[in-house]
Order: structure tokens, then C-alpha cells, then sequence
């Protein structure tokens, strides 16, 4: 999965440019001005959910391939919530996982539970996008992040009213939380074997912070 995650990053920053060439940053924040839609609380929204389930909406992953190729973002999401889903993880990447800004957008417009975009977050662009489709927090994933980037990405998120679930897969990757950080999930899969161990977020949840909400991942 390093590779994975490797080759990922790097079609994904060529993706980032090809955007930023079509549409400048600049535009982005000009928009945000007369941006309001509105946003849910991700951290209230677990804490004061009869289920804390985050549900998420995704077509297709590098390990498994296709799963549901024609899925309905709207329709599907629509269900989750109706089910008691607390939120929604909604992928936005096309090339690993099928998904599409516009996914995020239907999904958004038709709840009223925060909608996360969930994406290789590796540029501030791409946080703008996620406020001006809808989102109500972002996922951030340490390992393709540098400390400085992860704690940068959550400053510019809280100051745009947005939730930060940082994602981290080891005990390592602890510093990559700053004290902005109020939500941390732990990814109990292993990013090389894919192999899933629940044990993980009981190790790990010692090492976070007191008064963050811990969200375990994967299983």
C-alpha cells in the first residue's frame, strides 16, 4: 500500500495542477466570500449520535476494485442518514476510488448531518473545494502528509469553519496532531497488508490527547 499510496500522491498532484490551471486558486477564495452553505458540527454531530457511525459513500478502492460502479451518491447517502448515520465520508477522488467533487456536492445539498470530503488532501486548493461543495469537514491522512502540512491544512480548515479528521495509522504519526486537532481517527488497517486489527485504536487511543474524539477506522 506504500506504493499504492505513492503512486496515489503522485497522480494526485498532477490532478491538483491541471485544476489549479483550469480554475486559480484565487478564483476559489473569491468565491468563498458569498459562500453559505451550511456546516454541522462533525465533532458534536458523534458525540451526541445514538450510533457514531460515519457511512461512507465509495464506488470502487484499489484493493477491491469496483464495488458499486453505478451507486447514486444522492440516493445512497439520503439512506445512511435516514438509517442514524452521525455522518458522511464521501470519496472524491475519480482514479483509485470512482468518485467525483460532484458526489460531494449532490450528497451535501441533500442531508442535514456533516459530510466529510474524503480525499488525498495535499494542497490548500483542495480545502477550498471542499467548503464550496458542501463539505462540513475534511479528512486529513498523516502519512501523505509532512507535520507542517497536517498542522497548515488544520489552521486554514478551522478557519474556514470546517472539521479536521486526522487520520493516522501508527503510533509515529502522533505528532502530526496539533492542539487544533479535536477529532483523530486511527486506521486499523495496515497500509502494507491490508490486514485489519481492531487492538489498534485500543493502543493507540492512550497516546491521544485528552478531550479529542478518537474514531476507529476500518472494521
Amino acid at each position: 500500500m506504500k506504493d499504492i499510496l505513492s503512486e496515489i500522491i503522485a497522480h494526485k498532484r498532477k490532478e491538483i495542477a491541471a485544476q489549479k490551471s483550469s480554475i486559480s486558486h484565487s478564483r476559489l477564495e473569491s468565491e468563498l466570500t458569498n459562500c453559505r452553505l451550511p456546516i454541522y458540527s462533525l465533532k458534536d454531530a458523534l458525540l451526541q449520535s445514538d450510533t457514531g457511525i460515519i457511512a461512507e459513500f465509495k464506488r470502487r478502492s484499489p484493493s477491491k476494485g469496483w464495488i458499486n460502479q453505478h451507486a447514486d451518491a444522492e440516493e445512497v447517502t439520503k439512506g445512511y442518514e435516514i438509517a442514524g448515520a452521525a455522518a458522511l465520508s464521501v470519496l472524491t477522488d475519480s482514479t483509485y476510488f470512482g468518485g467525483e467533487l460532484a458526489d460531494l456536492q449532490r450528497a451535501a445539498k441533500n442531508v442535514k448531518i456533516p459530510v466529510i470530503r474524503k480525499e488525498f488532501i495535499l494542497d490548500e486548493y483542495q480545502i477550498l473545494q471542499a467548503r464550496l461543495s458542501g463539505a462540513s469537514a475534511i479528512l486529513l491522512i498523516a502519512a501523505a502528509l509532512t507535520v507542517e502540512e497536517a498542522h497548515r491544512f488544520t489552521r486554514l480548515a478551522r478557519r474556514l469553519n470546517l472539521d479536521v479528521l486526522l487520520e493516522l495509522h501508527d503510533e509515529k504519526e502522533i505528532e502530526h496532531v496539533s492542539p487544533e486537532n479535536t477529532i483523530v481517527g486511527i486506521n486499523n488497517r495496515n497500509l502494507g497488508t491490508f490486514v485489519t486489527d481492531l487492538e489498534k485504536s485500543y493502543r493507540m487511543i492512550e497516546l491521544l490527547p485528552k478531550g479529542v474524539v478518537a474514531v476507529s477506522e476500518s472494521g
